[in-house]
């Protein structure tokens, strides 16, 4: 359900700022509207009634002719003015208002959590918001220079015919209503088909964005025969959509046209009757007629451009459903200054499920020491990534507390909490931006100095300085452009110049060669020095040095000690252990 009274809400919020510009461009339309299509035109009506007269001789018909030349000069002019100054004011607001509309988006968009982004497609958000954008301009374009345009038009033509001929201004405006209402109908029924068209169009964007992204997969698998039939079932739905909208187009079209000839032909039987009646003049019939032929141009596209009207604020409405949607994650109204700085974590009787009924962590609790090392070992499902998504606050627990330095982390911001966390996933994602700007992304106004110290304790800067362009060396979009091993070099290097209290990896070094993976535990060492560090590994021989292991199995903690004490107890860390391939927990 399409919500007019909401969407208009949100455009106004964009305009607002620029009102003054907005209001001027009805002004000067209607400035336009004056010149060009009234006063003109009852130019060309004085000159021909003067001209048709036959009491007077040629030379005087000739001077009051010319008379009526003056104020047709003025229209000219004026109107080019108007219609000139009106272009430039329109570049300037349209302008102004779709960077607040992509800023705003971008707000929007940014506030969503985790679990937003894991249920939607990206590309499929990046074309809504294109459309918020295109919407926009044009409704602007179709409000300014359709619907106020004819109105006025209409409006002034019909109060200039009441003056000339009655019967001829309420055959126009008896037409015009049947006009608007014969649309609406039609807009009515075509809406639906837009919408339809406009959700296929979303689905395949989608689709389109996801195959590009697996690219590599689908040529691993050679599966691009399977893709390309899986695609062709969205753009067969498409193609349909698109063809049943369009052959509706073509009915009202030719409805349309028949309306508009049968008016003509009516309205030129009645001004000759009426010429003949003596109850008009020749000046009067061509005032009629310039007047309904320049309505006719443009009430032509009144149909289609109401569509299009409608078609934009269904796509609008897509937008709309995504700023208005519930934020699963957000910070309270008023919340504490945070008091982060020993990096003293606790679970304190944490319920989390990700599925109501499935409970994954179930009156968990955990503490570790200001600047102790953690491993976190346990199969895939145990609860290992899930416990660096609570503590980063990507989602939020069910019930109890989690607490660092004895603080809350759902009562400071969320941008608090993680300025005082240092995180480097499996899989790092890199800006496509150069390489100094994605290791300068974790701290504001990084010296160049800065930069290339962290670049040198992850073993980055070997491999930097060898590429054509150094640190100015674009790395392609999420980093495609360099390596797995250099692009978590990178990561590595940004998290060093945080230097945040508090240390999370997920297997950082899964992706490194074993010299690379030499130098880099070095430069982890060095770096965990005095911090709270928790690492996630897959491969056990990564955890041995630290201070306490925690194993997990399905939300619980099983066993915690040194890697010692629990090849000790041979109980659950000892299978594991034991079953490992190569290094890595099967």
């Amino acid at each position: 359900m399409i919500s007019f009274r909401q969407i208009f809400k949100y455009l106004w919020f964009f305009i607002r700022p620029y009102r003054l510009a907005f209001f001027s461009l009805f002004f000067l339309v209607t400035l336009r509207i004056f010149f060009s299509f009234l006063l003109i035109p009852y130019g060309y009506k004085g000159i021909v009634d003067v001209l048709s007269l036959n009491n007077i001789d040629i030379a005087t018909r000739s001077n009051l002719a010319f008379l009526f030349v003056i104020p047709m000069a003025v229209g000219f002019l004026s109107s080019a003015m108007s219609n000139r100054y009106r272009e430039f004011i329109t570049i300037r607001f349209v302008s102004n208002v779709v960077k607040n509309i992509y800023d705003f988006s971008f707000v929007k968009l940014s506030n969503h959590s985790y679990k937003f982004y894991s249920d939607n497609f990206t590309g499929s958000l990046v074309t809504k918001v294109k459309r918020l954008v295109r919407s926009f301009e044009i409704i602007n374009d179709i409000v300014i220079k359709t619907f106020w345009f004819i109105t006025i038009l209409i409006t002034s033509a019909t109060v200039v015919l009441y003056f000339q001929s009655k019967i001829l201004a309420m055959y126009l405006i008896i037409w015009s209503f049947l006009y608007a209402f014969f649309v609406l109908l039609f807009v009515r029924q075509k809406i639906k088909l837009d919408v339809q068209e406009a959700a296929a169009d979303s689905r395949i964007t989608g689709v389109l964005a996801d195959s590009i992204t697996n690219i590599l997969n689908i040529k691993i698998f050679s599966a691009f025969k399977k893709e390309l039939i899986y695609f062709q079932e969205f753009s067969t739905l498409l193609k349909n959509r698109i063809y049943a909208a369009a052959r509706f187009t073509m009915l009202r079209s030719t409805f349309q046209g028949l309306f508009m000839i049968f008016f003509q032909i009516f309205i030129l039987y009645t001004m000759i009757n009426l010429w003949q009646a003596g109850k008009i003049t020749i000046g009067v019939f061509v005032l009629t007629y310039v007047y309904i032929f320049s309505i006719l141009e443009r009430i032509w596209d009144l149909s289609e451009d109401t569509t299009k009207f409608m078609k934009a604020v269904t796509d609008i409405k897509e937008v709309i459903d995504i700023f208005e949607a519930e934020v699963e994650v957000k910070d309270i109204k008023n919340p504490e200054q945070c008091r982060i700085q020993n990096g003293v974590i606790e679970f304190s009787n944490t319920f989390f499920g990700y599925i109501e009924d499935n409970i994954l962590f179930e009156n968990f609790n955990l503490k570790i020491k200001q600047g102790e090392k953690i491993g976190l070992v346990g199969h895939s499902g145990s609860g290992k990534s899930t416990i660096t998504k609570l503590l980063l606050r990507f989602i939020n627990i069910d019930s109890g507390e989690i607490l660092i330095d004895g603080q809350n982390i759902a009562r400071i911001k969320q941008d608090d909490l993680r300025n005082t966390i240092s995180y480097v996933p499996q899989e790092s994602i890199l800006f496509h931006r150069s390489i100094r700007e994605n290791i300068g992304y974790a701290k504001n106004n990084a010296t160049e100095t800065e930069i290339i110290a962290a670049a040198q304790k992850a073993h980055a800067d070997e491999f930097i300085r060898k590429l054509p362009k150094g640190y100015d060396t674009l790395v392609g979009e999420r980093g495609i452009k360099l390596s797995g091993g250099e692009r978590q070099r990178v990561a590595i290097a940004r998290a060093m110049l945080k230097n945040a209290p508090i240390l999370m990896l997920d297997e950082a070094t899964s992706s490194l060669d074993s010299i690379s993976e030499t130098y880099i535990q070095e430069a982890f060492n060095e770096l965990m020095k005095g911090k709270t560090t928790i690492v996630i590994a897959h491969r056990l021989s990564t955890i041995q040095k630290m201070d306490r292991i925690i194993v997990l199995n399905q939300g619980r903690i099983v066993e915690s000690g040194t890697h010692q004490e629990l090849l000790t107890k041979k109980g659950f860390y000892a299978e594991l252990w034991e079953h490992q391939t190569g290094g890595f927990l099967e």
